[in-house]
C-alpha cells in the first residue's frame, strides 16, 4: 500500500503532471524544465526527485547533461497512458508543449 500511496502523491501536484507530459515529448534537463514551467530550479529539482522516487522517471548522465526521461519499465509506467489521455486537452499542457519548442538547451544553460 505504501508504494501505491507514493505513486498517487507524486501525481497530486499539477507541476509534476506537467513535467510528465513534457517528458513524453523528449528527455529534458533541469534547466529546460525550469524554463518551461517558469519555476525555481530548486522547486523543479524537488518535483523531479519525487517523480523519480515514485518510479515515474529516471535520470541519465550524458556528458555535461543530466537528462530526465520517463521510466518505461516500472509499475508506475502503466499509469502514464491514462494520465496522458486525461491531460491532452489541458490548456497549460498545450502551452507547455508550445513553449518547449522554443527552448534551446545550449542557449539556455550555456554548456
Amino acid at each position: 500500500m505504501r508504494e501505491l500511496t507514493k505513486l498517487f502523491k507524486a501525481l497530486s501536484d499539477p507541476n509534476r503532471l506537467r513535467i510528465l507530459k513534457m517528458l513524453e515529448i523528449k528527455p529534458l534537463c533541469v534547466c529546460e524544465i525550469t524554463e518551461a514551467l517558469q519555476l525555481a530550479t530548486s522547486t523543479v529539482s524537488k518535483h523531479l526527485s519525487i517523480l523519480r522516487d515514485a518510479g515515474f522517471i529516471i535520470d541519465k548522465k550524458d556528458g555535461k547533461w543530466v537528462n530526465y526521461t520517463l521510466e518505461p519499465d516500472n509499475k508506475a509506467s502503466i499509469l502514464l497512458p491514462i494520465i496522458s489521455d486525461w491531460l491532452a486537452t489541458d490548456n497549460s499542457i498545450k502551452s507547455d508543449t508550445e513553449h518547449l519548442k522554443t527552448i534551446d538547451r545550449i542557449d539556455l544553460c550555456g554548456k
